[in-house]
């Protein structure tokens, strides 16, 4: 049985919601990433960016493995060393990068320098995400959001060559 893509596109952004990320914030984010490129650029169209990646299958089976793999590991439910792996958000763990990476792929090359570049320095949503308060576990979550607008980013980028500024390499 194949699960029809409207009905995983609920479940994905239930998910985000139920986790605290707002379409919002994802929008917030990539407004922080393309600001300094696209002229004029506004949060409605950083939102909308999102919103269209929201509705792509890979998305939400990714939003939807990583979730249910963070709240395993709240609930204390994945074996060892796993559950210590994820748990703690472990630094040389990288499974939960290479999983947003699914997303990241979705609007081509520039996603991985967007990325990179938000999971890095972590603004927003994704420093909240990433507090590591010792009750909610966001391991996958926060890689998820980050690619999630950096995909957005990308998009609008690809949308935009004639409006962002000439960057030099």
């Amino acid at each position: 049985m194949v699960i029809k893509t409207k009905t995983l596109e609920e479940k994905a952004r239930d998910l985000l919601t139920s986790r605290g990320v707002s379409i919002e914030a994802i929008g917030e984010l990539v407004l922080f990433l393309q600001k300094e490129y696209i002229e004029g650029i506004t949060l409605e169209q950083c939102i909308e960016s999102v919103n269209s990646v929201l509705t792509k299958r890979e998305v939400h089976n990714t939003i939807i493995t990583g979730v249910q793999l963070d709240l395993l590991a709240e609930a204390g439910q994945l074996g060892d060393p796993l559950q210590e792996i994820v748990s703690e958000d472990e630094g040389l763990y990288g499974i939960d990068e290479i999983l947003a990476l699914s997303i990241v792929n979705v609007y081509g090359s520039i996603g991985f320098t967007n990325y990179g570049y938000i999971d890095k320095v972590k603004p927003g949503i994704l420093e909240k995400l990433n507090a590591h308060n010792g009750k909610d576990v966001h391991t996958f979550l926060d890689d998820i959001v980050g690619a999630i607008a950096a995909a957005a980013a990308s998009r609008l980028a690809h949308q935009h060559p004639h409006k962002s500024k000439d960057i030099t390499q």
